[in-house]
């Protein structure tokens, strides 16, 4: 009873292995063609800034993925320059915004003292 376990599980093996064998390339030319499309889908996203460059070159794979971490690369240091800008502006009018309480908070306080003095009553001094 043994060895028919043994060479059915020996039989299983070798289905295993031919059923991969089969589906390895079917898998890899998938795996390339989502590759190549996804490169094409970039290509076609960036075109103008490729026609810009060389417009009668044909770009190979590698280009188009060159270009494009050039072109990220330089979206993401104009985000960052806007973000520091826009940091800038929102401290710029948080110190406004705190000498305008101020400036509001001294005039408030000058108009009560000088509320408080009445302009009619003289200081009695004896010389």
């Amino acid at each position: 009873m043994a060895p028919t376990i043994t060479a059915a599980m020996a039989n299983s093996q070798e289905h295993l292995t031919l059923n991969h064998k089969l589906r390895k390339p079917l898998v890899e030319k998938l795996r390339r063609e989502r590759i190549n499309s996804s490169i094409e889908q970039l290509k076609s996203l960036l075109g103008p800034e490729f026609l810009k460059q060389q417009p009668d070159s044909k770009l190979e794979k590698a280009d188009i993925l060159e270009r494009t971490i050039c072109f990220l690369t330089q979206l993401m240091e104009q985000n960052q320059q806007q973000r520091g800008r826009l940091n800038q502006l929102e401290h710029l009018d948080s110190s406004f915004d705190d000498n305008q309480k101020e400036a509001e908070i001294s005039q408030n306080s000058t108009v009560q003292t000088s509320k408080n003095e009445d302009p009619e009553v003289k200081v009695w001094r004896p010389w």
